[in-house]
């Protein structure tokens, strides 16, 4: 079944509460709708101090936490019914990173975000989510 004729979505995922929920909706809105569902997650390069970011393996730590945090959201997807999972990581701003290079490099036609990012006001709904519902070329689901 094809809804509205989605055939793809994306998610980006953080700890944020805002993106569990983003989460959990595309997670069964894929499921219900026998759609692919392409998860990303951002290392953001902004947490990251100049020290740690000189240290290899405190950076080679932190990409190993996001692929097994991806794989563990992956796995979710399939217990749910989702049939194709697919992941997706990088570094940087979220928000160009998912619009500008992850975006991109898939079919999908639909982009499902929360509305706030896990860093309080810096990330309020006036910059990622805005920049992303401003930026993509696909339609944009922002959830709260």
């Amino acid at each position: 079944m094809m809804g509205n004729g989605f055939h793809s979505i994306l998610v980006g995922v953080d700890e944020s509460a805002n993106a569990q929920k983003a989460f959990q909706y595309a997670v069964k809105k894929a499921a219900h709708e026998n759609i692919e569902l392409v998860i990303a997650s951002i290392l953001e390069s902004d947490e990251i101090n100049v020290y740690q970011a000189l240290d290899d393996d405190y950076l080679r730590l932190a990409r190993k936490k996001t692929e097994e945090n991806l794989r563990k959201y992956q796995q979710y997807a399939y217990d749910q019914g989702v049939q194709t999972v697919k992941l997706f990581s990088d570094e940087g701003a979220p928000a160009e990173r998912i619009i500008h290079h992850i975006l991109p490099q898939t079919q999908c036609d639909l982009l499902i975000i929360g509305s706030h990012a896990k860093h309080g006001l810096k990330d309020y709904f006036g910059t990622s989510a805005s920049y992303m519902a401003k930026n993509a070329p696909i339609s944009v689901m922002i959830i709260r």
